[in-house]
């Protein structure tokens, strides 16, 4: 049975027999190189529901819109959803009794926006997200559909390395550019499972509180790289949905292959064991550049 045909069965049992109020998943866009995500809550739209080679979208983060809502919601989950909730729940933003989770190994993605942008519709495409996942087995689940992958072996600090290698002046240019085409839609903000406040400080208005120039650029930028440090789940979809193509994970990257090397190999989003690293305290931590 094809994996579409089973998330359908699966959806209508659910909702006919009241285990869950609303079923997430995808549906076919308007183009056939684009599925996007869909909120299924009668047996009578499991129709809708499918699943190729286009169901790129990190889903975990709809889910905060209905955390506090009564009944439970299922999910469709790749490697990258499933660590996004496991982050999501860390975070005491989602309640993990209120989910039903369907999981799906992922062969990895197409990218329609990559797609449109380049011309490239191969999976794996070098540059898209899903190059360098590290999971594309789902991580929590309650039912798995389909054989598990095996992961890819990469190097997923190729071109954070590249960018070390820069001498200051190099790197200085090449950040530059990076935060002079920012627009400031927040796209990279409203998409991340790692940033989750329900009161962002970008929200807050007031005259002259954050202006829209390159430098004050640089500082959003930074800013949401220092917040989501040690919680980044690596699944790529702030870069993914940058109109601008700003090298938003580099950033990230930066900071996990810092974290990694400071504090030991650190996989947000996996394990609900593994504390956050910087949200502790030891008193035989590392003070050398003190």
């Amino acid at each position: 049975m094809k994996i579409s045909e089973q998330i359908r069965d699966y959806a209508k049992k659910m909702l006919e027999e009241g285990e869950v109020k609303q079923f997430i998943g995808f549906e076919k866009g308007r183009l056939p190189f684009h599925s996007t995500p869909v909120f299924i809550t009668e047996p009578g739209q499991v129709e809708r529901l499918i699943w190729d080679d286009y169901c790129i979208t990190n889903l975990s983060k709809y889910l905060v819109n209905f955390s506090h809502e009564d009944g439970k919601t299922a999910l469709v989950v790749k490697g990258c959803d499933s660590r996004g909730i496991v982050r999501l729940i860390q975070d005491h933003q989602l309640q993990r009794e209120k989910l039903v989770l369907i999981g799906i190994p992922c062969q990895g993605m197409k990218d329609s926006l990559r797609f449109f942008s380049k011309g490239d519709d191969s999976l794996l495409s070098p540059g898209g997200k899903c190059q360098s996942c590290t999971h594309p087995n789902p991580v929590l689940y309650d039912i798995l559909i389909g054989e598990e992958v095996k992961s890819v072996n990469m190097d997923r600090f190729k071109k954070t390395e590249e960018i070390e290698n820069l001498n200051i002046d190099e790197r200085y240019l090449y950040w530059s550019r990076e935060f002079a085409r920012c627009i400031r839609c927040y796209a990279c903000r409203n998409v991340c499972p790692a940033c989750s406040c329900l009161s962002c400080y970008l929200d807050q208005h007031r005259v002259d509180w954050h202006g829209k120039d390159p430098a004050e650029n640089a500082s959003y930028l930074l800013t949401r790289a220092i917040h989501v440090a040690g919680r980044c789940i690596e699944c790529g979809e702030c870069a993914r949905v940058c109109p601008t193509g700003v090298s938003v994970m580099e950033l990230n990257k930066k900071l996990i292959k810092d974290i990694n090397e400071l504090f030991g190999e650190q996989d947000a989003g996996v394990d609900f064991s593994q504390t956050h690293p910087l949200c502790q305290y030891h008193t035989d931590d590392p003070d050398d550049f003190q």
